[in-house]
Order: C-alpha cells, then structure tokens, then sequence
C-alpha cells in the first residue's frame, strides 16, 4: 500500500506543516469508510480546533490532489478510498512482479541482526519443549532476512555441566547396556534415568561424577573429553534430522564450551569497570541500584567456578566484538525473564551503550496433553515423536479426502509438520499454548492444513485455466471492486512484515495469512473464475494468481511449504 501512502502523505504534509514521516496512517477499524484513515487528535492543540473541524477541512484541501484516491471526514478522521480499477491492477502487477521475494524491503540497509535460538543440550532429546524457540527464532530471521537485515542465527548447544560427568560415569559402567550409535538419544536418556535412579542407593556413583567433570573441566585430552567430544557428535547429528524437517538452518552453531577460555577475561572485563564485590566469598555484581529486589548476578562461586551467567556473558561480549550487531536477540522461555533482566542490568552497570540493542524475546509455555516433562525421570516427550504423529495423521486424513493424490506420503510431512509449526505461530508468543491434536490438523479454521489447502484450491484452478486455455486476454480490472477485500489485504503484507520485524512477532503474519485466506475463500464462493467473458476471466485469473503468491510467500517466511495439491 505504500504506492497510495506516500502520495496521502505528502499531500497532508503540505496542508498540515507535519514532516511526512509523522504524518500517521491507519487501518480504517469499518472497512466501509474507506481503506486508509489519518487521525487529526494531533493537531487539534496546534490548531485549535476540535479534530472533527480540523479532519473537514483536510478533507476538503486534498480532494482532487490525490489521483484515483477519494478523500472525506468522518468524525475525527480524513478517510481515503483508492479506486478499485486502480487498486486491482497496482497490487497485482506488484505482486506477480515480485513472486517470491513479496514484501521483500531494505529497512534493515544491511545491519547485523544476531539470532540466539532453539539451543538444546546435549546427550538430551529434542523434546517439544525446544519447539517454540526453534521455530519462533527462525521465523523471526526469515522476517528480517525480508526486510534486508544481515542475520547470524546461533544455535547456543548445552554442551557443558556437570551432567557430563554423570553421563560419563553412566557410561563407563552401563555403556554395554545400550546401542549408542544406532540409538544415541534414546541410549543417553536411558542412562542419565538410571544414573540418578541408582546414585541415592549408591554414593559412589556421585564420585564418580564428580571425579569425570574435573576432569572434563581440566582441558585435558583423555577418555573424559574424548567421551563427551563422541557424545556432542552424536547428538548434534540427531538434532540435525529434526532440523532439516523444520526447515530451520543456523549460521553458527556453538556450544558453552566454545567460550570456556573467555571466562576469566569476561570475570576481568567486568571486574575492571569496578562494579564486582565479593559477597561471602562469591563474586558478584550488584544490580539493586538498576531495579529494586533484582538479585545480585553471581559470576564465580566461592570454589572458584563459574556459572551459566558468566558463560553467556562471555558470549555477550564475543557476539558484540564479532558483529557490533544492530540487535541481539535471545529467542528463549519466559521462565528465563530474570537471567536475561540481570545480563541486561550488568551491562547497564557497565556504561555500555549497546545494552538496548539486547532483547530477550519471550515466549511462553507449550502444553501437551501427556502432561509435565522431566528428562532425570524419563518423562520426556520427543519432539521427532510429535512430528512423526502429525505426519501420520496428516496422511491419513488425506487417504481419506483424496486418496488418489501423487506424492501423497511428502505432503503429509508438509501438512503434518506444517501444523504443528503453524499452531506454534498463531498466536501471540507470549501466550500459553494447549496442543489439542484435533485443532491442530484440521483443513479448517486457523490452522496451517487450512492456509495450504486454500494454496491448493487455487493453484488447482490455475491449473484448470490453463488446460482449458483460458487466460490471455486484457484484464477488466474494474470487475475485481468485489474483491477489494482480498487486494488491500494482499497489498498490506509488506507493511506487516515490518510490523513483525519490529516487534520480533511472528504471529503478526500468521494473522495475515488467515485474514487473507478468509478473505480469498469468501470471494471465490460468490465468483466463478472459468468460463466467464474473455477480459472478466483474465482479471479473476490475476487475482487467484496473486492471491496464491502471496500465500505462498507468508507461508515460507513461516517455515511452511505451499503445497500445490492436497
């Protein structure tokens, strides 16, 4: 819509004195007073006049200085109707012009976005409570990658703790016991059960714990490091497979361990700004003075060891010396509001001027009828499980509607796994998600099988037209004032995904794909496309193949594919 803004814009700009870039546009909340609206409660202080008089004269000003655009009051608000003929052929054209790369922008100009997602740990299952981070961190880089930002998504591995040691010693006593190369989750799991079944009957199970971390923390080169170089191998292989299902992909992938040399410089770094005490024998960093009740930020123990929060703080500051960044943003539970309040705070307390451009996006729980999850007592609910159900599902809700489909077996793995990323991204990521497997594979309502099977519908009449040898002609592009719903829809995407960039919210296009689906739905029930006269036919054509675009396109900045039959 920006081709009918900047006109609207300027125009008031001129009558108004605001510079162009105040100058605000909304969304009409009654689609019938029109299609764009300016709010005059601004300018009612400067002018004084009430906002009503003030968006009278506005109106009357710019009527005729806006070509293929009607302007008129409403109570408060200067209104703008774009004539349809015009609006029909100036969103199509854009669209079929862009094809894939719709909504594509250069707000970013290049700057670096830095992306810290999914992060599971090793030697432990992809359970679906690493879902949201994966999907959410990686739907908001497709964003921003749109938007023309530089992005480096980190995959940040839980490769270091005092588990290893556990799992080592599980290993040396009980290794035989399982397959770790044919099975490595399943096998590891199965050991770090028993482990903490057996250590409370078993004290020296803990010493041998103990014993393997010092030695995994030494940095020597023996069987302790060998067995947990063998054991990140083996887990980042089966993460991989999960990952390629997901359609997700990272720039980096690095584990704690990486900055484990950095620690001591991170601990001096911090200590030097003269910001550290020692507080019963601990270092620590006091942040009462940055928020009342925060808790003091712990960097080293009273034994001389370090902690998570040194760790990320370590890879803080790496992250900022490697791409002096535009954000960072940490793509993680809400249950981690408090950690990343305190590196927030320590930097603050640092003087950093960088400090603002580091955000926690948020999200919060996702609920699984199995119920609560935990890895020490083999409640676990796997995440290749879960996606393995949705495909399965998927497929036979398909054998059912249309069991003659080619291919039937790949597009059941983009509907079923396509659902369960798409049901992750609906709603804003601050909520609570219930997983109710019924709603989430349903062809209807606002579900992922939805917005592809509305894809499919109409690359299914596209197909039609071409078999039939329709098409060709000069579109009637004033026969499409019907579906004015669909191209203002359609021609809002790039606005959107600004939108989302800015607010890191992937919901805010999944909203938009359904509004759009609802919209092309409504008005293919009441319009036949074929068989129509040659130009009517043409221009219907036009806007199913736009429309299907930009589907598509909301679709892949999701992660989700666009099946062409289902």
């Amino acid at each position: 819509m920006e081709q009918f803004e900047a006109p609207i814009r300027r125009s008031l700009a001129a009558h108004t004195g605001l510079p162009e870039a105040e100058v605000r546009i909304e969304v009409p909340r009654d689609a019938a007073l029109g299609d764009l609206a300016f709010p005059c409660f601004a300018l009612a202080k400067t002018l004084r006049k009430a906002p009503p008089a003030i968006a009278a004269e506005l109106a009357a000003a710019v009527e005729g200085e806006l070509e293929g655009i009607d302007a008129a009051a409403t109570g408060p608000y200067v209104n703008f109707t774009i004539e349809r003929a015009l609006l029909a052929r100036s969103v199509i054209e854009q669209v079929l012009e862009e094809g894939e790369r719709y909504g594509d922008g250069t707000l970013g100009g290049g700057e670096t976005v830095v992306i810290d997602l999914s992060s599971p740990n090793i030697a432990k299952p992809m359970s679906v409570g690493h879902l949201r981070s994966t999907v959410i961190g990686a739907a908001i880089q497709r964003i921003l990658d749109a938007l023309g930002y530089r992005t480096v998504a980190i995959n940040h591995i839980g490769d270091w703790g005092s588990q290893f040691g556990k799992l080592v010693a599980a290993i040396d006593r009980w290794g035989e016991s399982v397959d770790l190369e044919a099975d490595p989750i399943r096998s590891l799991l199965a050991l770090y059960v028993r482990f903490h079944e057996e250590e409370e009957e078993d004290p020296s199970l803990a010493e041998a714990a103990r014993t393997s971390f010092r030695e995994l923390e030494s940095g020597v080169e023996g069987p302790v490091r060998a067995t947990w170089r063998r054991l990140t191998e083996l887990s980042l292989g089966e993460f991989d497979k999960i990952y390629k299902r997901l359609g997700v992909t990272f720039q980096l992938v690095r584990g704690e361990a990486y900055f484990e040399p950095m620690l001591e410089e991170t601990v001096d770094r911090i200590a030097s700004v003269g910001i550290t005490e020692v507080s019963e024998g601990a270092l620590i960093v006091d942040l009462s003075e940055i928020a009342e009740g925060m808790p003091p930020c712990l960097l080293r123990k009273s034994d001389g060891t370090t902690l998570y929060a040194t760790r990320d703080m370590a890879a803080l500051f790496h992250r900022w010396e490697e791409y002096a960044f535009h954000r960072c943003l940490y793509v993680v539970g809400a249950d981690q509001k408090l950690h990343f309040r305190q590196l927030k705070a320590v930097l603050q307390r640092m003087g950093l001027e960088w400090e603002p451009r580091v955000e926690h996006v948020w999200f919060g729980m996702l609920r699984l009828p199995e119920g609560k999850m935990s890895t020490r007592k083999g409640r676990v609910v796997f995440l290749e499980e879960v996606l393995d159900r949705a495909r399965d599902e998927a497929l036979a809700i398909i054998e059912e509607k249309n069991p003659d489909l080619a291919g039937a077996s790949e597009i059941a793995e983009q509907v079923g796994v396509g659902a369960v990323v798409f049901n992750d991204l609906k709603r804003e990521r601050i909520k609570d998600i219930e997983f109710e497997w019924d709603e989430v594979l349903s062809f209807e309502g606002e579900t992922g099988p939805y917005v592809q099977y509305t894809h499919a519908r109409l690359a299914s009449i596209l197909r039609r037209a071409e078999a039939a040898g329709e098409g060709g002609a000069d579109p009637d592009w004033g026969a499409l004032e019907e579906a004015a719903g669909v191209l203002l829809r359609i021609g809002r995407f790039p606005a959107v995904l600004r939108s989302a960039g800015a607010h890191a919210e992937p919901s805010e296009v999944t909203t938009w794909v359904l509004g759009l689906c609802r919209e092309v739905n409504a008005w293919y029930t009441r319009h036949r496309v074929l068989g129509q006269e040659p130009a009517l036919t043409e221009a219907r054509l036009a806007l199913v193949r736009a429309s299907a675009t930009a589907i598509a396109r909301g679709l892949a900045i999701l992660g989700l594919t666009a099946p062409r039959e289902m």
